[in-house]
């Protein structure tokens, strides 16, 4: 099994101070802003201490990422490994399919009731089990009280505070946002917290967009001496029109899995119903999706440019024929211009 960094590696995420802990709203909201002001750490290059695949899952908002992962998490469950699922989006929505439409309580949430009340944080607060999946959320602040991406990194340092380099799983799966770009969003690939990425995406621009911008980011801190690299793409919603693949090709990534746009798969996920199930209709594409993603190996991707990532798509479907026409002082003043003395000074002799 692929080895990843330990306790010693990725702690990387700064250990809380010795200043007394935020009782009040008030207290946390200013923590929460000071943490949001710092930069992250460099990339780690301690050495490795524990064999576990750590896999982050990136994609564009609502492309599929949380369906993709509770029907694998459950696939390799059911096969006999040992799984822990963290759903690492603001929206805390990762683990809702795998436990029926029932949201956990955030370890963020949970984290800050805890500590109102003088409490410590126990694992069976944030953690929980559905057929030998084990899953949790990390949570976020919520809108305009704090940064996500700093959220993140603090729900990370709970983690390893209940003991997360000292748990035994086989595979741990991170479901992130790859919309967002700041630091705590890009955590696993600058840190070397995983081994490799996965994107979803599907046949349309934006999704391609955020694989982009993900495959850009891997390419980025391996040329810093990192370690990450994507594994591959797995393309949801697919209605053949092959865009996706051909970004695949393009960028030299492999595609692990193409999940069809079929109504059973759209009416199963909407009704919160688990579709990668051993005997199922659906069994055979996520069996060979848990073994991809288990033996695929990480890649250095070429990212596109902007116009090659447009030319994978017909002229008509992302306005590729449009031409930049530069505006006018006229324009702007919605008429004619005035002509106003310069403020600039000159001097004499200069």
């Amino acid at each position: 099994m692929t080895k990843t960094q330990g306790a010693s590696g990725t702690a990387l995420l700064s250990s809380e101070s010795a200043v007394a802990e935020p009782r009040t709203t008030a207290e946390m909201d200013a923590r929460l802003r000071v943490e949001a002001a710092k930069d992250p750490d460099p990339v780690s290059t301690a050495p490795v201490t524990k064999e576990t695949q750590i896999i982050a899952i990136y994609g564009k908002g609502g492309i599929g990422k949380s369906f993709t992962l509770a029907n694998l998490s459950y696939m390799m469950a059911q096969q006999g490994k040992r799984v822990l699922l963290i759903g690492c989006d603001p929206k805390s929505d990762t683990t809702s399919l795998l436990f029926g439409g029932r949201s956990c309580p955030t370890i963020i949430e949970t984290s800050s009731r805890k500590k109102l009340a003088g409490e410590e944080v126990q694992i069976g607060d944030v953690c929980f089990k559905r057929d030998g999946v084990f899953a949790m959320e990390l949570g976020g602040p919520e809108v305009g009280r704090g940064c996500g991406g700093r959220g993140i990194i603090h729900g990370f340092e709970l983690l390893e505070k209940l003991g997360f380099h000292d748990w035994g799983f086989d595979y741990v799966l991170l479901d992130f946002l790859g919309d967002v770009v700041c630091g705590g969003f890009g955590l696993p690939i600058a840190r070397d917290m995983c081994q490799k990425v996965i994107v979803v995406g599907s046949n349309d621009l934006q999704s391609l967009y955020v694989a982009n911008n993900v495959c850009s980011a891997v390419d980025y801190f391996r040329k810093l001496g990192g370690n990450v690299g994507v594994a591959g793409m797995v393309v949801n919603k697919d209605d053949g029109a092959g865009e996706a693949q051909a970004f695949a090709e393009a960028v030299g990534i492999p595609v692990l899995a193409a999940i069809p746009a079929h109504d059973d798969i759209r009416r199963k996920s909407a009704n919160y119903e688990i579709v990668g199930k051993p005997g199922g209709d659906w069994a055979p594409l996520f069996e060979e999706l848990a073994q991809q993603a288990a033996e695929a190996g990480p890649q250095t991707p070429a990212p596109l440019t902007q116009d090659a990532l447009l030319g994978l798509f017909a002229s008509e479907a992302v306005g590729r024929d449009v031409v930049l026409d530069p505006a006018t002082p006229e324009d702007m003043c919605a008429g004619e211009v005035l002509e106003k003395p310069s403020l600039e000074v000159v001097y004499e002799g200069v």
